[in-house]
C-alpha cells in the first residue's frame, strides 16, 4: 500500500467478509500477492474467490487456492474468449474440476459481452448455453458476466431452466427491476466498488432495494476500484469500502451486512473451511 493508503482510515468489521470475485492470477498482483493477501486477512477479509476466465487462468486460480487457504477457485471461459473454444476445451475444464474438487467452488465467469464483442455475439450465446449445461453437470454454481446484454442474459437463463446449483450475476450493472428478475430465477446479485461512485445512482438503488439475502460483495480486482482509490489497482482489502457504502445505503451496520453477505457466499459457493 502507498503512504497515502496507509494514512486513509479503512472501514472496520468484526465479522469476516468475502470478496466473491477477484482475478488474483493477473500479472498486476505478481510482485506482491502475499502482501495483498496479508492486508486482506489482517482486516477480516477471510475468503477470496479467484475467477477463471480461460484455461490458463482457471489453472492458475486452482494453483493459488492450493497455496493459500483463504483463496478459492472457479473455472470457465469468459465471453471474450469463447471463439477459442475447441472440442477439447470443456473436457479439459471437466478434468480440472474432477481433480481439484476441494479448490473449485464455481463455474465462470461466463456470459455475454456486447460492449467489446471480442467474440462473435452468436457464438457467445451458444457457448453461454453450453457452459450453463456443463456447470450443471459438474454440480457447480455459475458466475455470470453481463455487459450490455441484459435481455439475452435473462432470456437464456429462463430457457435454460432452474440452475440446480444457483449462481450470481457478478458486477451487476442493471436496474432494480432487472435485478428482481434475476433474483426470481434463484440467482444472487453481486455489488462491485462502483457503488461508491458519486454518480452511480442506479447501482446504489439496486443495493438499497434487493433483499439482503440475495446480495453478495466483490472487488472484481484489479478492476473497478472503489472510492477513495478509484483509478488505482483494486485488491480484496478494498471490498471494505464497498461494504461500508452498501451498509450506509441500507441503513444497517457493516457487521450486519458482513454477516448476511458472508452467509450468502457460504450458501452459494460452499467455501470449505470458511464458517461465517
Amino acid at each position: 500500500m502507498t503512504q497515502k493508503q496507509k494514512n486513509t482510515p479503512l472501514p472496520v468489521t468484526d465479522f469476516p467478509l468475502v470478496d466473491t470475485h477477484c482475478h488474483l492470477d493477473m500479472e498486476t498482483y505478481a510482485d506482491d500477492l502475499d502482501t495483498v493477501l496479508q492486508n486482506a486477512r489482517s482486516h477480516n477479509i477471510a475468503a477470496i474467490i479467484s475467477i477463471g476466465i480461460d484455461l490458463i487462468s482457471s489453472g492458475k486460480a486452482v494453483e493459488l487456492s492450493k497455496r493459500h487457504r483463504m483463496v478459492f477457485a472457479t473455472v470457465g471461459i469468459h465471453p471474450h474468449d469463447v471463439d477459442s473454444i475447441t472440442a477439447e476445451t470443456f473436457h479439459i475444464l471437466a478434468d480440472i474440476v474432477e481433480n481439484n474438487k476441494e479448490s473449485i467452488v464455481g463455474y465462470g465467469e461466463i456470459g455475454l459481452d456486447y460492449a467489446k464483442k471480442y467474440s462473435h455475439p452468436e457464438n457467445q450465446r451458444k457457448q453461454f448455453r453450453n457452459q450453463l449445461a456443463l456447470a450443471n453437470d459438474l454440480h457447480l454454481p455459475v458466475i455470470i458476466h453481463d455487459r450490455e446484454a441484459h435481455e439475452d442474459i435473462l432470456s437464456i437463463l429462463q430457457e435454460s431452466g432452474p440452475l440446480k446449483y444457483g449462481g450470481v450475476l457478478h458486477c451487476f450493472s442493471g436496474d432494480p427491476e432487472y435485478a428482481q428478475k434475476i433474483i426470481d430465477l434463484g440467482l444472487y446479485i453481486s455489488i462491485p466498488g462502483t457503488v461508491t461512485f458519486k454518480n452511480a445512482s442506479t447501482i446504489q438503488d439496486v443495493a438499497a432495494k434487493i433483499p439482503l439475502t440475495s446480495l453478495l460483495l466483490e472487488t472484481d480486482g484489479p478492476f473497478l476500484t472503489p472510492h477513495p482509490y478509484r483509478g488505482k489497482r483494486n485488491e480484496p482489502l478494498f471490498v471494505l469500502y464497498t461494504a461500508q457504502a452498501v451498509a450506509g445505503i441500507r441503513g444497517i451496520t457493516i457487521e450486519d451486512l458482513a454477516k448476511q453477505t458472508s452467509r450468502n457466499a457460504k450458501i452459494l459457493f460452499g467455501l470449505p473451511h470458511f464458517n461465517p
